[in-house]
């Protein structure tokens, strides 16, 4: 992961004793240097892989977030053109970047962010925490249609199908394309996550989506693989027993070694450790102002619907302009300045947090979204989630889930992780007085806010 201190899966690796072990690195980096470790909340599951590019739980420079998307989505590119995976002249700006060389990360984006030749693909991204990596992937194809899979219940919207992710914290995940033809043309078949740990969420997928309407050919794509040989063997029989093609593409394969009772050994950890949270101080408020961004009317805020190349270029238009009107909100002298999405709502936050970080050159601009995942945080550089804000949900879920979180948003420790302003961003579902009482009034005890609700395009 980024900067040059502990790598920050230290405490998981001599706590727990699991291992990472580099493999292959197509993308010009390595697994220990894409990823670090944290311990789930979860009886299921031991370990979370954290990614430093992702977007999600490590705030993160938005053009590495985004130009490492663009990456993935160029090796997609070449591997439906029959060429060969690998990142060649982008690879060391991928590797300066996450080493904090200065200018790396816009360097990797600015060379990536035109598409190389358009390629025609349905690119599926899955909720929630791929939603913009898959996006930006599908930017790099050019000609392809975009949807991401949601555990949004849409009323009025019947789903096209639905699948399992057997070790999430929460599995279902539902289609809702606004034009269910888009999943039906004759094109590969392009799904995006940010990780393959057994490779089942893809397995499910494929069956379920090949039953509804087989094609010829499939591309798996993710930051980084670390599947074990027998499920590499899965997937290669799925190919057989659905007569289709399955190809592979990632920016780093390796292996998670775990010890023998590692459940039960993380289970036992998180008993000890729970209850550090520190609590917000309600008694301070930075204040917080709310801001319309000029949203183009009908334009979709994202791939839940669907997402075509020419919402692309419509929203490409439009992101200088909303990035300006959240710069002249930001407070006086802020110099360090987080944008917030929120769950599966992370495309639009990232791409206008790479605009105002175009916009604002001299302040640093970080992103990072809530989630639904319950994760143990740990205030030590050498784990990689090292505080966490829980609040309640804020946008009426059916599934009754109530807790939400925001991972190293909180300086913890460390004053000088600490943010000066926080710019979040919702999608009016979740623009509600839950989130005014939740959210919002945690972020308020850490930094002024400015907030934009993003107004969604319904079906």
């Amino acid at each position: 992961m980024s900067g040059r201190g502990r790598w920050p899966g230290e405490w998981v690796a001599h706590r727990l004793g699991v291992r990472t072990v580099d493999g292959a690195a197509p993308g010009g980096v390595r697994l220990g240097e894409l990823t670090g470790l944290a311990v789930r909340r979860n009886p299921r599951r031991a370990h979370l892989l954290v990614s430093g590019v992702l977007g999600k739980h490590v705030p993160a420079d938005p053009r590495i977030v985004h130009g490492a998307g663009l990456l993935l989505g160029e090796l997609v590119r070449l591997r439906l053109r029959g060429r060969e995976s690998t990142a060649g002249q982008y690879g060391p700006l991928l590797a300066n970047a996450l080493h904090g060389t200065r200018g790396s990360a816009a360097a990797l984006r600015d060379r990536l962010r035109e598409p190389k030749g358009a390629v025609d693909a349905v690119v599926l991204g899955y909720a929630e925490t791929a939603t913009a990596l898959a996006h930006s992937a599908a930017d790099a194809l050019g000609g392809a249609t975009y949807l991401h899979s949601t555990r949004r219940h849409v009323p009025g919207v019947v789903p096209y199908g639905g699948f399992e992710e057997e070790h999430s914290h929460a599995t279902g995940h539902l289609l809702l394309p606004a034009d269910p033809s888009l999943l039906d043309r004759d094109v590969p078949l392009v799904l995006v996550d940010d990780e393959m740990s057994t490779g089942r969420t893809a397995f499910n997928t494929l069956r379920a989506l090949h039953a509804v309407r087989p094609r010829d050919r499939y591309v798996l794509a993710s930051l980084v693989d670390v599947r074990g040989e027998a499920d590499r063997v899965r997937m290669r029989n799925l190919a057989g027993e659905l007569n289709a093609g399955i190809d592979v593409v990632t920016l780093a394969t390796g292996r998670v070694e775990l010890p023998p009772g590692v459940l039960d050994a993380a289970q036992a950890v998180v008993a000890e450790m729970s209850g550090r949270d520190r609590a917000p101080d309600f008694r301070v408020d930075h204040g917080a102002v709310r801001v319309g961004l000029g949203w183009p009317p009908g334009l979709p805020e994202g791939g839940r619907h669907g997402f075509a190349p020419a919402d692309r270029r419509r929203l490409e238009k439009e992101l200088a302009p909303m990035a300006a009107v959240l710069a002249s909100a930001l407070p006086a002298g802020a110099s360090r300045v987080l944008v917030l999405g929120t769950e599966e709502f992370m495309y639009v936050p990232l791409r206008l947090a790479e605009a105002l970080a175009d916009a604002l050159p001299w302040t640093t601009v970080r992103f990072s979204t809530t989630t639904r995942s319950p994760v143990l945080a740990v205030d030590d550089p050498g784990y990689a989630i090292r505080t966490r804000l829980v609040f309640p949900a804020h946008d009426n879920p059916p599934d009754g889930a109530t807790k939400r979180y925001a991972y190293n948003v909180d300086p913890g420790g460390d004053p000088s992780r600490a943010f000066d302003a926080i710019v979040l961003l919702v999608d009016d579902q979740g623009d509600t007085p839950d989130l005014v009482d939740g959210l919002l009034a945690v972020l308020r005890t850490l930094a002024p806010v400015v907030l934009a609700a993003v107004p969604g395009a319904r079906p």
